[in-house]
């Protein structure tokens, strides 16, 4: 039994690690803006590169029953907010996810989203090929004046 343990832990671990490696894709400085009670959406936003071109084609948060890819643009000096169905990731260029411009809208929040909390988000990337995986991130939640300043 203790040598299944440590196998199936092994398997485990290889299996987050070849994941994160075919992906080769990075994610920095991830943060969501922190909500007041009975607030039910909010933002994610962050860095992505990636070693290839890929996808971004869905984002996913067990704090939210709904999670979108977003843009805002200006159109007719009125800014508007759509949601998009993915975000090109090219090889080599750092893609940031910020207030203003494309961002994760975390949408039908289930509690409220506490400064310090971290909140975990999987990201759904495509290839050329089509074949997907995923990429697991931990945002932390930051206060509006301070999510600003970062």
């Amino acid at each position: 039994m203790k040598n299944f343990n440590k196998l199936l832990m092994s398997a485990v671990l290889f299996s987050g690690f070849s994941t994160a490696a075919q992906a080769q894709v990075t994610v920095k400085e991830a943060w969501v803006r922190a909500t007041v009670p009975q607030q039910k959406a909010s933002g994610a936003f962050m860095q992505i590169s990636s070693v290839k071109d890929v996808k971004l084609v869905e984002v996913r948060s067990p704090v939210a029953g709904i999670a979108e890819l977003h843009k805002m643009e200006m159109n007719n000096n009125i800014m508007k907010m759509r949601p998009v169905d993915s975000m090109d990731l090219p090889a080599g260029k750092i893609v940031d996810l910020k207030p203003g411009a494309y961002h994760v809208m975390l949408m039908d929040l289930k509690s409220q989203i506490k400064d310090g909390d971290i909140v975990p988000l999987t990201l759904v990337l495509e290839n050329k090929d089509k074949k997907r995986e995923t990429v697991e991130v931990k945002a932390i939640a930051k206060p509006l004046n301070q999510a600003v300043h970062h």
